[in-house]
C-alpha cells in the first residue's frame, strides 16, 4: 500500500500545495485524488504567478477579460476563482462525505490589505460570494495585524485558513482569534460550525539556521517546533472553552503542516511528512513531495501527543545560540514581506502578459 494511503488511513489529510490550469485540464489533479489520497488543495500568489508565467493556458482567458476592460487584481481574481472553483468541485464529494471536515480549497486575499481589518473582511466576503462554493477557505495571515480580521471573519461565518504561523505562541494567538469568533457566534445564537485550519510552516526554520548550527542539529528545528505546537493544539482540544464550543455544535480548528517540502538536498524528500504524521491534522505538500511519498510503502511512528523530546531538542538550539522566540518573530515578518513581494510579482506578470496579448490582438 502506498504511504499516501497509509497517511490517509491514519487520519491525516493530504492536501496539494499547488494549482494550475494545466493541472486541472490534464486530469492530473483528479488522478491525485483517485490514486494518491489527496483530499484538498491550497494556493498562494507565488503558485499563481509561476503558473501564469510558465503556461500559455491562461492566454485565452486573460485576453477575454482584457476585452471586458478588466486588469490587475480584478483580472487575477476572476482567473483564480475559475481555477479554484473547478478544484472545489472536484473535492466537493469529499467535503460532503466527511460532513465538511475535509475537501477544502484555499484562496488568499491580497496581502496589501494586511493592516486593514475592514478591507480584509470585505474582500473575504466578496470572494466567498463570487465563488459560491461551501468548501472554500479564505487565507488570512496569522500576524498581529491579521488576528482581528480572522476573528471577524469567523464571526461572519467565513471559513478561514490561518496562514503564516511558525511558533506555538503564534498558533495559540490564531487559535484564540478563531475561538473568539466562535464564542461570539454562540452568544449571538448563530451556527458555530465554521471551518478553519491553522497553517504552521515547518521547513523554513531549518533553512534559517542551516549555516548557524553544527551538522548534528540540522533539519531538527522545524520538526521540534511543530511537535511543541502539536502538544499545544492537543491541549486546546481538551480545554473547557473549546469543549463548550463543541457541545454547542462547533468543530475544532485543525492544525495544518505547511512548507513541508525538504529544502536540504542531502535530506530525505519526505523528511517532514514522515516526522509529522498525526491524526486529525493536514499536511499540504508540493507535487514533488507528494509523488515522492507515493513511492514509499511505510510510515514512521505517529507524532506523540505530549510533544515527545521536542523541548530537549529546542534546548540544544538554545545552547547553540539560536534565540527561537526572536527567530519565530522574524520568520513571520519575513514571510509577510515575501507574501507582498510575491503579490507584486504576480501583478507584474499579469501586466506584462496583458501587454503582450494586447499587442498580438
Amino acid at each position: 500500500m502506498k504511504a499516501t494511503q497509509l497517511l490517509h488511513n491514519l487520519g491525516q489529510s493530504i492536501w496539494l500545495d499547488n494549482i494550475t490550469r494545466d493541472l486541472l485540464d490534464s486530469g492530473t489533479l483528479k488522478r491525485y485524488i483517485d490514486e494518491l489520497s489527496v483530499t484538498g488543495l491550497t494556493s498562494n500568489p507565488t503558485i499563481f504567478e509561476q503558473a501564469m508565467k510558465k503556461s500559455a493556458a491562461y492566454d485565452v482567458p486573460i485576453r477575454e477579460k482584457l476585452a471586458r476592460g478588466e486588469s490587475g487584481e480584478d483580472l487575477f481574481f476572476d482567473i483564480a476563482l475559475e481555477d479554484i472553483t473547478r478544484a472545489a468541485d472536484l473535492f466537493r464529494p469529499i467535503h460532503e462525505q466527511t460532513n465538511t471536515v475535509d475537501g477544502w480549497v484555499s484562496l488568499e486575499v491580497s496581502p496589501l490589505l494586511a493592516y486593514d481589518t475592514a478591507s480584509t473582511l470585505r474582500a473575504a466576503k466578496e470572494l466567498c460570494v463570487r465563488a459560491k462554493r461551501p468548501n472554500l477557505f479564505i487565507k488570512i495571515p496569522g500576524t498581529k495585524e491579521g488576528l482581528p480580521a480572522i476573528e471577524e471573519s469567523i464571526f461572519a461565518g467565513i471559513p478561514i485558513n490561518v496562514t503564516l504561523l511558525f511558533s506555538r505562541e503564534q498558533y495559540l494567538a490564531a487559535a484564540s482569534a478563531f475561538m473568539r469568533g466562535i464564542d461570539r457566534r454562540i452568544d449571538a445564537g448563530l451556527n458555530p460550525n465554521v471551518g478553519s485550519v491553522a497553517s504552521v510552516f515547518v521547513s523554513r526554520w531549518d533553512f534559517a539556521v542551516k549555516d548557524k548550527v553544527e551538522a548534528s542539529l540540522r533539519n531538527q528545528l522545524g520538526i521540534a517546533m511543530a511537535m511543541r505546537t502539536y502538544k499545544a493544539a492537543r491541549d486546546l482540544l481538551t480545554s473547557p472553552q473549546w469543549q463548550r464550543a463543541y457541545n454547542a455544535g462547533a468543530r475544532p480548528q485543525r492544525l495544518l503542516w505547511a512548507s513541508t517540502g525538504t529544502k536540504d538536498p542531502s535530506a530525505s524528500s519526505v523528511l517532514y511528512v514522515k516526522a509529522l504524521a498525526a491524526p486529525y491534522t493536514v499536511n499540504t505538500m508540493p507535487e514533488s513531495t507528494l509523488n515522492a511519498l507515493a513511492r514509499y510503502s511505510q510510515l514512521n511512528s505517529i507524532l506523540p501527543f505530549d510533544g515527545g523530546n521536542c523541548e530537549e531538542v529546542l534546548a540544544s538550539f538554545d545552547k547553540a545560540g539560536i534565540d527561537i522566540d526572536e527567530l519565530g518573530t522574524q520568520l513571520q515578518v519575513d514571510g509577510a514581506k515575501a507574501f507582498t513581494k510575491s503579490w507584486n510579482e504576480l501583478m507584474a506578470v499579469i501586466a506584462s502578459k496583458s501587454d503582450v496579448l494586447r499587442k498580438a490582438s
